[in-house]
């Protein structure tokens, strides 16, 4: 990473940490000093190589602005760079980052003070980034350099604004401040937690930090600021009261990412060459040029799989993709983005096959016939992701298709709108389990089902009136998809178990529509795990999805789902009308998985769904 204000590396993350858990508007805390990313105007954009995926950048238009012109793949160092960080292009990969928070405080006398207050001074190390930090200058107590690290506490709000803590307002109780405050942190105690920390000013007046965080002392902060320190702008009439947190915390940045499967647009080979070179591809803009090209491209044995093919039929096929680039821009129409998944995966005998896809159709386990329709092993993936933007306080709604691809309050990548956004690609492998469309249905029609999906709805209608999100009703996905929903979940954790990925590492995409009209209905699950290597996974998902083992394993799922450790409290569980839990019968000993797991942040499910549990009856999916 580079900082705002000069050339200079003060640390690294991987390209996937970019999108996922240090994207734009984050705060990434280095071993001495902490940085937020800065807005994507202030990235060079130039050198960073896109990535071509028609589906997903028609998806991103859709949900965030027509202005997205292309998908960009983050910044990484190239072999040469890793192995030489003296290398002149090593200082130039990276993105730009600012100091945040700008309040600082010193280790051993406590003095909290802004970084351009001139108590502080910058100590670079260029050979050694990690070492670059503040130091307090003629320190009282410590050294005549004493450390200094980045205040713990900030300020933010549900629109996606963010500030320093207003250190001088909160110890002033918010009346008028003396001439010349200075101010200090004291721990009074040896937790180390709010009721121990005081802030105190010189002239004499003193606030704990714990008051900050009483929801009760209404008033206490000042209204949010509008401030978006990853876009250096202030946005004015934010009517939102500012909640303090710590620096660190899990809810100061939630990413808003669009992600699909690549699915090819046919079996030709050719075509498939082009899209995946079309980088380069795309400077051909006559015939004659790409002749030229193609001498160029032999000599430094660049693309050796277009041998096969001549001039004439290399530039046909560029043409077409021209052609097809130019009505993917045109067409700005919503569609479903798992609707081509689904008819790719339900259909694995005439999937076509490509690098970034291949699926072969296995038996359905003989035990759960009656249940499941299809299985297809998915022996190759290529997942693409796009981020689109953040929010703070509360998590986004699900980005990939439906009624909230995109969340009313996120907050902004840039100030003006984006030419491009960042997206990353991962490879890899999965599972996908077809339900049978008739058992669905049957079972759809339970007089227990329909109740416990009316409770839920209620509950979704009031989890999204306390957010003002309209219309309440919108967007709850019905039973059907809570069925698919739990029984992903149980089943991660029994792959988990034994396909040596950990849980974390294996997602679900739930495919559920029950359409009334025009349309086919989708019940499925696909389970997969992805990994940014091009060469992707090592198989071992995709070979616990044969017929024996697969049903060996459901049935281990489905047996642990009966029982949980927090019985009965767990199985007793009600869903409550007020919209605080979207869950049934579940909870983290049971059903709940890690955040990159759920596609619905462990909301939505129902171990009763899937089996008998204590006390509920009738529920159930899989009967004995």
């Amino acid at each position: 990473m580079k900082s705002e204000n000069a050339p200079l590396r003060v640390g690294e993350v991987r390209p996937s940490q970019m999108l996922y858990t240090y994207g734009v508007g984050s705060i990434v805390e280095l071993p001495n000093i902490s940085v937020i990313v800065m807005g994507l105007g202030n990235w060079a954009d130039s050198s960073l190589k896109s990535i071509h995926e028609s589906r997903l950048l028609r998806a991103v238009k859709n949900g965030l602005s027509d202005s997205v012109e292309r998908l960009v793949a983050l910044p990484r160092k190239s072999d040469d760079d890793a192995t030489n960080p003296l290398a002149e292009s090593f200082s130039k990969v990276g993105v730009p980052v600012a100091i945040f928070p700008r309040w600082q405080r010193c280790v051993s006398c406590g003095v909290l003070a802004r970084v351009d207050s001139g108590l502080f001074k910058l100590k670079t190390d260029l050979f050694h980034p990690d070492r670059i930090r503040y130091e307090h200058i003629n320190c009282t107590r410590g050294s005549k350099s004493s450390v200094v690290v980045p205040a713990r506490f900030l300020v933010a709000c549900a629109k996606g604004h963010l500030d320093d803590f207003p250190w001088l307002h909160f110890v002033h109780y918010g009346q008028e401040q003396c001439e010349a405050p200075s101010l200090k942190i004291t721990d009074r105690g040896l937790s180390g937690q709010t009721t121990d920390v005081w802030v105190e000013c010189s002239c004499g007046k003193s606030r704990q930090m714990s008051q900050a965080f009483d929801s009760e002392n209404e008033g206490i902060l000042p209204k949010c600021s509008g401030r978006h320190p990853h876009l250096n702008i202030i946005e004015k009439d934010c009517n939102e009261t500012s909640r303090a947190m710590l620096l660190g915390a899990s809810n100061s940045w939630f990413p808003e990412i669009i992600s699909i499967f690549s699915i090819p647009a046919g079996a030709d080979r050719l075509k498939q060459i082009v899209d995946k070179n079309w980088d380069n591809l795309e400077d051909a803009v006559s015939l004659a040029t790409l002749t030229i090209l193609r001498k160029s491209w032999a000599k430094n044995a660049l693309m050796p799989e277009l041998k096969e093919f001549s001039d004439e039929e290399l530039w046909a096929a560029i043409e077409a993709k021209t052609l097809q680039s130019s009505d993917d821009n045109e067409d700005n129409g919503h569609d479903d983005l798992k609707i081509p998944e689904w008819q790719v995966f339900s259909n694995p005998d005439h999937a076509p096959e490509s690098d970034d896809l291949k699926l072969a159709r296995e038996k359905v386990p003989v035990e759960y016939d009656q249940f499941l329709e299809k299985v297809t092993l998915a022996h190759r993936l290529r997942e693409v992701s796009a981020l689109i933007g953040f929010t703070r306080i509360e998590a986004p709604g699900e980005s990939i298709g439906g009624a909230e691809l995109s969340f009313p309050d996120h907050a902004p990548l840039t100030v003006s709108d984006p030419k491009w956004v960042p997206a990353g690609e991962v490879r890899g492998e999965g599972l996908f389990l077809q339900f049978k469309e008739q058992a669905i249905q049957d079972w759809e029609k339970q007089p227990a089902v329909r109740k416990r999906e009316s409770e839920l709805l209620r509950a979704w209608e009031a989890w999204r009136r306390v957010r003002r999100l309209e219309p309440f009703e919108a967007g709850f996905p019905g039973a059907r998809y809570i069925l698919l929903h739990s029984f992903s979940h149980a089943l991660i954790r029994e792959l988990a178990l034994e396909c040596g990925y950990a849980s974390a590492s294996i997602r679900e995409r739930i495919y559920s529509t029950a359409f009334e009209s025009d349309g086919e209905p989708m019940a499925g699950v696909l389970l997969y795990t992805a990994a940014s290597d091009s060469e992707g996974t090592l198989g071992g998902l995709v070979n616990l999805g044969k017929s024996e083992t697969l049903g060996r394993l459901i049935h281990q799922a489905l047996e642990k789902m009966k029982f949980c450790s927090s019985d009965p409290l767990c199985a007793e569980h009600d869903v409550t009308p007020d919209g605080k839990t979207l869950h049934g019968s579940a909870c983290h000993a049971c059903l709940f998985a890690s955040e990159t797991s759920c596609e619905k942040g462990n909301r939505l499910l129902d171990r009763s769904y899937l089996v008998e549990t204590l006390g509920r009856k009738g529920m159930e999916f899989f009967l004995d």
